[in-house]
C-alpha cells in the first residue's frame, strides 16, 4: 500500500491533489474526504481554528493507522493532508484520499482512518473568536 502524509501550514489544494491521483487499472474506487472549518464551535461563533501538532508523534501515529488499514482492507493507496496553524472558517483543514478496488472498502477504510485519527493522533485545535 502506498501512503503519502503531509502535515503543513500551507492551504490545501484539493483540485491539485485530485489531479495528482495515481491508481492502477484494477482499482475501481477513489474516495475523497475534505474536513472544513465550521463557523461554530461548541455553539459559539468562531473565525478560525488554530491547529497544533506534536509533529513527530503525529507522523508516527498516522503511519501506525496506515499499517492497520493495510491489514484490514485491500487498499492500493492512502494520501492524507492535515493543516496546522490558523485555518479560517470554510477552509479545508483535512483532506484524505483512499483508493481501493471497490467502494465499500474505500469508504470503510477512509471512515476508519478519520475516526481513529481523531482518537489517537496528537493534533489539537483551539477555536479563535
Amino acid at each position: 500500500m502506498k501512503t503519502q502524509l503531509t502535515i503543513t501550514t500551507e492551504p490545501i489544494d484539493e483540485a491539485g491533489l485530485v489531479r495528482g491521483r495515481s491508481m492502477s487499472s484494477d482499482m475501481g474506487a477513489a474516495v475523497y474526504f475534505t474536513g472544513v472549518v465550521r463557523g461554530q464551535e461548541e455553539s459559539q461563533a468562531i473565525e478560525a481554528i488554530e491547529y497544533e501538532a506534536f509533529q513527530r508523534m503525529a507522523e508516527h501515529q498516522f503511519h501506525a493507522l496506515f499499517a492497520q488499514m493495510k491489514k484490514k482492507w485491500l487498499v492500493e493507496s492512502v494520501r492524507l493532508v492535515h493543516r496546522i496553524g490558523v485555518v479560517k472558517v470554510n477552509e479545508p483543514s483535512l483532506w484524505v484520499e483512499v483508493i481501493a478496488p471497490h467502494r465499500a472498502e474505500a469508504f470503510a477504510a477512509c471512515q476508519f482512518l478519520i475516526d481513529e485519527m481523531k482518537r489517537v493522533v496528537p493534533i489539537w485545535k483551539k477555536p479563535l473568536r
